[in-house]
C-alpha cells in the first residue's frame, strides 16, 4: 500500500494530477489515503474531475506499475511538498514545487547565504572577469552560488566556485537524464558529484520550453536576492528579475556601457529600483540586513498541517 508521500510522488510522476491540484489537495485536507482515490468521498469528488478521478484509479491498479514505482532504486534525493526536510524557502514563494530532485549534496539546498546569479548566454569579453571580481571574495566568505546552468554567464558562476573551493547549486529544466545543453555534459556530471543540481521533474522527463520560465521561478526563489550580470532587454533573465521581484526578493545589476545590448536589461532594472552593484560589498551589505531573516525561514518549522 502506498503511504501518502509515496501516493503524492505517484501521482506527480505519472502526471495524474497536476501542481495546482496537488497543491490543493495538500491544502485542503489532514491527510489523503490510497482508499480516497479508490473510493472517492464527496470532497474528493468535488476537488477532482469524475473522468479524471477514473483515470487515477486505473493508474492506482496497475499493479505492475505500482511494484516498479515501490522497487526501483532513486540514487538522488526527493523532497516533498510534505516531507520536514523540504526546504523551508520555497514555502514562501508563489507556486511552490510539490516534487523537488537533488543530485549530489542534498544540505547545500539548506545553506543559508544563498545568491542566485544570472546572466546572458552570450557574454561580452569582459564578463569574466566581473564575474571573477564580484563573486570570488563570496566564496571565501562560504556563499552558495546558485544559476541554472545554461551557457555564458551561468556557466562561468558554476566553474568560478568549484575552481576556487566553494560550492553552487545548479537548477536545471527537466529531469536528470536530459542534461542542457550538451556542452554543459561535463559540468553537469561534476556538479552532481561535487555540488548540488536540483530539478523539479522526474528523471526521465525530456525538456519542454515551458520548464525553462518555471525553472527561473526556483533559481529566484532559492535565494535572498538574484544578481543580474548582463542581460538583454528581452530574456530569459529579465523574466527571472520579475520573478524575484513577486517572490519578495531583493534583485541586483551590474551596469555596463549603454552602448552594449546585453546590458540593456540590466540598465532597464537599475532605472526601475534594482540594487547597483559595483563591488562585492554592495552584495555583502544586503546580505548583512536580511540574514537575521533568512535564518528564521531556515529554522522555522516545516509542519505546515499541524500550524494551519
Amino acid at each position: 500500500m502506498l503511504t501518502e508521500r509515496d501516493l503524492l510522488i505517484y501521482l506527480y510522476e505519472d502526471h495524474l494530477l497536476n501542481r495546482h491540484q496537488l497543491h490543493q489537495l495538500i491544502n485542503e485536507t489532514k491527510k489523503f489515503t490510497f482508499d480516497d482515490f479508490m473510493s472517492p468521498p464527496a470532497w474528493l469528488s468535488r476537488m477532482i474531475p469524475c473522468k479524471q478521478l477514473n483515470t487515477i484509479k486505473e493508474a492506482l491498479r496497475n499493479q505492475k506499475r505500482l511494484h516498479a514505482f515501490l522497487t526501483t532504486a532513486r540514487p538522488y534525493k526527493t523532497w516533498t511538498y510534505l516531507d520536514d526536510d523540504y526546504p523551508p524557502v520555497f514555502r514562501t514563494i508563489p507556486d511552490p514545487p510539490v516534487i523537488l530532485y537533488g543530485k549530489g549534496d542534498a544540505m547545500l539546498i539548506h545553506h543559508p547565504s544563498r545568491l542566485s546569479v544570472i546572466g546572458t548566454r552570450e557574454p561580452s569579453a569582459s564578463a569574466k572577469s566581473i564575474v571573477y571580481y564580484l563573486l570570488k571574495p563570496l566564496i571565501n566568505q562560504d556563499f552558495i552560488l546558485v544559476s541554472g546552468l545554461a551557457k555564458g554567464i551561468d556557466s562561468y558562476v558554476h566553474r568560478l566556485a568549484s575552481y576556487y573551493g566553494g560550492k553552487t547549486i545548479a537548477i536545471i529544466a527537466g529531469g536528470f537524464s536530459h542534461p542542457y545543453p550538451k556542452e554543459n555534459l561535463q559540468l553537469f556530471h561534476h556538479l552532481g558529484e561535487k555540488h548540488l543540481i536540483i530539478s523539479e521533474y522526474p528523471i526521465n522527463e525530456p525538456i519542454k520550453k515551458y520548464m525553462f520560465p518555471e525553472r527561473n521561478r526556483l533559481i529566484s526563489g532559492l535565494s535572498f536576492a538574484t544578481l543580474i550580470i548582463e542581460a538583454k532587454q528581452k530574456s530569459g533573465t529579465m523574466i527571472t528579475a520579475d520573478q524575484a521581484l513577486e517572490q519578495g526578493r531583493i534583485v541586483m545589476a551590474v551596469p555596463g556601457s549603454i552602448l552594449d545590448i546585453h546590458t540593456e536589461g540590466c540598465h532597464t532594472l537599475l532605472q526601475s529600483g534594482a540594487k547597483l552593484v559595483r563591488n562585492t560589498y554592495d552584495i555583502v551589505e544586503e546580505w548583512d540586513a536580511e540574514a537575521l531573516n533568512w535564518a528564521e525561514i531556515a529554522t522555522k518549522s516545516s509542519d505546515f498541517r499541524k500550524k494551519s
